[in-house]
Order: structure tokens, then sequence, then C-alpha cells
């Protein structure tokens, strides 16, 4: 990306609706209301042939305490000096505000690179708008139409001299997963074809149920106070996304917006919410499910975190808030007998204990976090998958439904991220899913994968008898020779 632009401006003039247009996909939530929008959400914005870093923010309110709109106000603040240009986006059928002017001020005193756009100016409704936004004194203002894409040639025309005076910056790339691996492959694990880089960022998530503290486990990771924290629940809503280097470790971690129960989210901004924060997961390589040490696994973590499973995504279990645990011993083991019995298909995964708050733990996350993914990619050489086969066959033979018993007679890893093997058998259909989670727990416990999802594939083995159901015509000479032999 060769610039950033931030698009600011009041509540409810489109700027969400126009960072929309500009990355081609719907990622910020967008509804009539304002202030819908809350953190900063970037994008990688494409515009014709331009390329860009485009930032999303919280409309501009003139609140300057602690408030949750004083916060918001400063968020957005930041994200103006963050960035190389600002598009101070007004609203053309409302006209210019006191509002307005007041901002205009401030971006004045930023010593901003400011562009106002006019936006909702289509028709004869936003002319008188337009017109007026020349009193803010900050150029000439671009008729825009975010909803129906009007406009975008002329802001192309303003932003291309742009391009040649920022540095490229590496585009965003979208983690792989279900890696095909050669039939037979005998290699060892490659760290260096996954092994996090500026260019491959660790891709995380971070999912849980409202107020356990996601945003301010982001800041801290971070390092700085980026994400909208505070006592209300429910502050996130959109899944923000921002590149990072945690502990040398280059990262994309996600923010995402409290999943409450289904029946409890009636509105349709949470909705809306919750839609992206499941977006998120898929978008992620490892999820770190965030739970209150006070009220721990809910049915609601429970039904998370199993999301994260089925997704296939590497998983570690955060117990946030542990600074105000006072029998920490006790409180560890009931957390891990919980755990064992309530997430059986997650054994083995990590779980941590921390605080967002004072950065306890901090260490061990990230340790966790990187265990995890380096199990999500491990890659197993065939001749220990079979010498393993055998000794579990051996220690515990297959059924035989119907008196017949089932032969495994060859294993191979086929992917990976996450990891996924195919057995070749006779009767797949028959065999009971018993023995299945048998052979995924010896897999675990053998080759030191836990946690991590794990994909096992039953196929048949092909070499049955070929002619079992088929009748075939006799040759003539044949069925006389017969005739002969039974004569006799």
């Amino acid at each position: 990306m060769s610039f950033t632009l931030a698009i600011v401006g009041r509540p409810n003039v489109g700027k969400s609706t126009l960072f929309n247009r500009l990355v081609g996909r719907k990622l910020a939530l967008v509804d009539d209301q304002p202030g819908v929008t809350r953190d900063l959400r970037e994008g990688d914005a494409k515009l014709f042939d331009l390329r860009f870093t485009v930032i999303d923010t919280a409309g501009l309110e003139e609140v300057t305490d602690d408030s949750l709109q004083g916060r918001m106000r400063r968020l957005t603040e930041r994200a103006v000096e963050m960035a190389d240009v600002c598009l101070f986006l007004v609203d053309g059928r409302v006209g210019i505000t006191p509002s307005d002017e007041t901002f205009a001020d401030i971006l004045r005193r930023k010593n901003a690179r400011v562009i106002v756009g006019v936006n909702k100016a289509e028709g004869k409704a936003g002319e008188a708008g337009a017109l007026e936004a020349y009193s803010l004194g900050l150029g000439d203002p671009l008729r825009l139409s975010a909803e129906h894409g009007e406009g975008m040639d002329d802001l192309y025309h303003v932003l291309r001299p742009l391009e040649a005076e920022f540095a490229p910056r590496e585009a965003e790339n979208v983690p792989l997963t279900d890696q095909d691996i050669p039939e037979d492959s005998e290699e060892e694990d490659n760290e260096e074809l996954w092994r996090p880089s500026q260019s491959k960022p660790l891709q995380i998530a971070v999912i849980g149920r409202p107020n356990a503290g996601k945003s301010t486990l982001v800041n801290k990771i971070l390092g700085e106070d980026r994400m909208l924290t505070g006592p209300e629940a429910g502050i996130t809503r959109d899944a923000i996304s921002i590149r990072s280097d945690w502990m040398g470790t280059p990262v994309r971690i996600w923010d995402t917006a409290g999943m409450r129960k289904k029946a409890r989210v009636t509105e349709k901004l949470e909705k809306l919410s919750v839609a992206d924060g499941l977006r998120a997961v898929r978008f992620a390589e490892v999820v770190v499910v965030l739970l209150d040490n006070a009220i721990p696994f809910e049915v609601q973590d429970l039904r998370i975190a199993d999301f994260a499973e089925t997704e296939g995504r590497a998983v570690v279990i955060a117990v946030n808030k542990w600074d105000l645990e006072s029998e920490r011993a006790d409180k560890l083991s009931e957390l891990k007998e919980m755990f064992a019995r309530l997430l059986p298909q997650l054994r083995g995964a990590p779980l941590v204990t921390i605080s967002g708050k004072t950065g306890r733990g901090m260490d061990r996350l990230h340790e966790a976090i990187l265990k995890a993914h380096a199990t999500w990619n491990r890659r197993v050489p065939t001749a220990r998958l079979n010498t393993w086969l055998s000794a579990m066959t051996e220690a515990h033979p297959p059924p035989a439904p119907g008196g017949h018993r089932i032969k495994l007679r060859y294993i191979t890893q086929a992917k990976t991220r996450p990891p996924g093997f195919v057995i070749k058998c006779s009767r797949p259909d028959e065999l009971p899913e018993s023995y299945k989670r048998y052979l995924i727990n010896g897999l675990r416990d053998h080759f030191d994968m836990p946690g991590t999802p794990i994909r096992l594939f039953f196929r048949g083995q092909g070499n049955e008898n070929p002619f079992r159901e088929k009748k075939f015509h006799t040759p003539s000479r044949l069925r006389k020779h017969q005739g002969k032999q039974v004569k006799k």
C-alpha cells in the first residue's frame, strides 16, 4: 500500500459506507442510526489502479471528557495523526454545521493534509451543501455519493499524485487453510513454509462474551490504547484487525464484538456485530477464546470454542482478570477439570491465566499461541504414521460387525492447517464413532498435537473381490465340457 487515508467526520455522514466501497467489501457495519462505528478499522483500498490503506473512524463528537464519546473522539484524533491524508466527510443534504466548523479547526491545528468530501451530494438536493463546503477553507470540495459510487473518479484524480510521495507498503495476505500435501510424503515439518513474517503475519482472533476484556487484552498486546475500552459491555461492534510486532512475532490481531446467546441478540446492529466476529474467526489461524474468570465456561463460551474448532482453527483458552482471583491454586484446578469435562473435542488445548489490565501472563499466552500455530501446521511422515497405526490396532483391534473384522491397512497425512489424515480400510461406513475418537486421541498423544482440530477420513481399500456381485456368460464349448463331466 502506498499511503494511508483516514475518513473522518461527524456521525452518520456515510464514512463506513465510503470505506466499504473503497475496500470493495462490506467490512464495516452500516446502519441508519448514528454512532455505529466506534473503533478504528483498517482496510486495503482499491480505486481503479490506485492501491492504498484506508481507515474508518468513529464520528467526531464535541466531547472531551472520559465518557464513551470522549474516548471515541480521542481515538479518531489518533487516526488523524497516523494517516498520511484525511478525507473530511460532510453531509451534503444537511449542509455545514457548527460541529463541522469545529472539526475543521481541529484538522488545521494538527497540520493534517485534508481533502473535503461532500457525501450524499447526488442530484439537486446536495448542491447547496457542496457550495457551503467552500466556507470551511480547506480547498475545493469533492461531490461524492458513497451509496451510489458517484464522484469516485474525482477522488481518484486527487489521490493519484500522493502515490509517488509515500513508500510502498506490503499488502495483507489472507491466511491459507486446508493445505494439501503429497500422498506418501516423507518430509518432516518445514518451518520456513509457515513461520510468521512481515509479509505473512500470524493471524489471531480474540473472541468471547461481552465485557470479558477482549479490547483491553488487544491494547496490552499492541502496547498502546488503540482499541476503545471501558466498563460498559458491548463497546466493540466491528471486528477490528491491527498489525503489530508482538514479542518479535509479526501478527495481525482481530478484536471482535462480544457474542451473547442468540436468543438475547435482538437488535439488528448487534446481529451484524456477531456475524462480523464469526467472520473474523474464518480469517484467523489461531483463535484465543477469552473467558471471564468470575464466570468461566458458560454455555455461550462453550459454543464459541466449539465454533472455532469446527472451523478448523487452532484454539487457545485464556482466562482473563486473573489479578482479581485470591484462591488461585484451587481455581486453576477447577478450571482444568471443567475444561476437560466440557470441551473434550479440544483435549490438550493450552489454558492460560492472564490479566489484560496488568499484563500478567502475556508471555505465557504468546508462547501458547506460537505452540498452537506450530501444531496446526504439523506434518508427520507416512512411515511413522503406519508404525503408529499397527501399534494402535494391535493394542485395541477394530470391531467386527456381523462377524467380519474391519481391517485398517494404511494411513497417510493429506492436509495441514489443520492436520488431516486418510485411513484406507475395509467397510469404512461400519466403523463406529467411538473407535474414530480412539484414533484421534492416539494421534494427539503420540505425535504431540494437543488441542488442534484433527480431521480423520476413512476410505475403502479398493482391493475387495471385483467379481463378487457380477454374473458372467460361459462360452459354449466350456458348457459342453462341463456337461460331459456331469454325465460321467
